[in-house]
């Protein structure tokens, strides 16, 4: 029983595994690339893809590189390491997208009631300007800004 324990923490793989992961991580990160020259992706959200990529071509070149990452974290076996390192990435990338949906709904909230402002200051203008009561476009504004800003 031994024996077996102690394999479970070794990572074999074969030579034909790590190519096909190899060449796998490669197409992820030209497939990133792709989606930057395309204009689908941002590159301030590549820049975290494309490290994951370099994590998989890096685990695929290097495959004894798990079990230093379990032993630095203290578990025994490289499979909980690897799982418990995707989860983490996850929950990080999880936690990254809320924070800027949020920031994106206070920014549209934001700029809708600008366009509310706006337009009611639109019509506003143009229901003055038919009255013609002398006071200049200009002043006006400044005067309908300032009380809808207080």
């Amino acid at each position: 029983m031994l024996p077996l324990a102690a394999e479970a923490g070794q990572v074999h793989l074969t030579s034909q595994t790590r190519i096909v992961a190899a060449v796998l991580a490669l197409f992820f990160m030209l497939m990133i690339l792709e989606l930057i020259r395309r204009d689908r992706l941002q590159e301030r959200y590549s820049v975290i893809w494309f490290v994951a990529g370099l994590g998989m071509l890096a685990g695929a070149a290097f495959p004894g590189l798990l079990e230093v990452v379990a032993n630095l974290m203290g578990v025994r076996n490289t499979n909980v390491a690897l799982f418990s390192i995707v989860l983490l990435l996850l929950l990080g990338l999880a936690l990254n997208f809320s924070v800027i949906m949020s920031r994106q709904a206070a920014q549209i909230t934001r700029l809708a009631q600008e366009r509310a402002i706006e337009k009611a200051l639109a019509e506003k203008r143009a229901a003055e300007g038919a009255n013609g009561n002398g006071v200049s476009g200009e002043e006006r504004l400044e005067a309908e800004k300032q009380s809808f800003e207080s």
